[in-house]
């Protein structure tokens, strides 16, 4: 188990706890498949596109961040980038899914399969990391 950061001198312990770069992302972790569907989509229910392009290995860091609810201090602590660095990558990304914020970002890379279902934190699947 990784430490946790944000902890005071006296030993109290956040609740939230702040992805550390020795975690280990997507990019470092064997592809994980979800499982088939039962029975397809509804007829008339519409087909979300696949994500055209895919994230870097640093995207990936920051979207697994994004989804387990770390914030921009917090994600570049971890990661060793300064706030405006995850701020930008944050949009790019933002800009990549289409969508006006965080929450939005997250829910639609877990609709189009770009996140893991059913694992805490969650991670970011290997076929979408260059």
């Amino acid at each position: 188990m990784t430490p946790l950061r944000g902890t005071a001198a006296a030993g109290a312990t956040s609740a939230r706890r702040t992805p550390a770069p020795e975690d280990g992302c997507a990019a470092a972790e064997p592809a994980r498949r979800r499982p088939a569907r039962r029975g397809g989509r509804e007829a008339g229910s519409a087909e979300v596109p696949p994500c055209q392009e895919r994230l870097t290995a640093l995207g990936a860091c920051i979207l697994e961040g994004v989804a387990s609810g770390a914030s921009t201090a917090e994600l570049a602590a971890a990661l060793y980038l300064s706030r405006q660095g995850v701020e930008y990558h944050i949009g790019l990304m933002l800009r990549q899914f289409k969508v006006p914020n965080r929450a939005a970002l997250v829910s639609r890379a877990h609709s189009l399969g770009v996140l893991s279902v059913g694992s805490w934190p969650p991670r970011v699947m290997a076929d979408f990391v260059e």
